[in-house]
């Protein structure tokens, strides 16, 4: 390992809701997409490729679930009529003194997914529930 790589076992969630600890995020993707343009009296038959959209990947949180605690499922459900409740969130990685050192900032992000946990009769393991989230930006922060 480089002496100067960062754990990914310690970080912090703001996304509106009161608990901010979770056991995974993933999709943390930025894409572009690349586009073919081709002039049409060009003799040649391909074309160029040029910069497109850029693409974000759904974020997915998981964590484990707490008795009394429904506001995944509840924000899930703020929808009505083509309109859901859209959040700012804040993703933090922390270095060992819980300071940030990298932050993902993820813009207008709403619920698209809710995932109950999968019950199991003869396993020890916590019960996770998993929210998939759609946005429209995702930012890069190096602290």
């Amino acid at each position: 390992m480089a002496e100067n790589s960062i754990n990914r076992y310690h970080f912090i969630v703001d996304w509106g809701g009161t608990r901010v600890g979770f056991s995974e995020v993933s999709g943390l993707d930025i894409e572009i997409e690349a586009v073919s343009v081709r002039d049409g009296s060009s003799p040649v038959d391909s074309g160029r490729k040029i910069p497109g959209l850029r693409k974000f990947s759904n974020i997915i949180l998981k964590r484990g679930i707490i008795k009394g605690d429904n506001e995944f499922f509840n924000w899930i459900n703020t929808k009505s009529a083509g309109n859901i409740e859209r959040r700012n969130i804040v993703i933090n990685l922390l270095d060992d003194s819980h300071s940030p050192i990298f932050t993902w900032q993820v813009k207008n992000a709403f619920p698209v997914k809710y995932i109950g946990p999968v019950l199991i009769s003869d396993d020890s393991e916590i019960a996770l529930e998993t929210l998939e989230l759609t946005h429209e930006g995702l930012t890069v922060i190096s602290q």
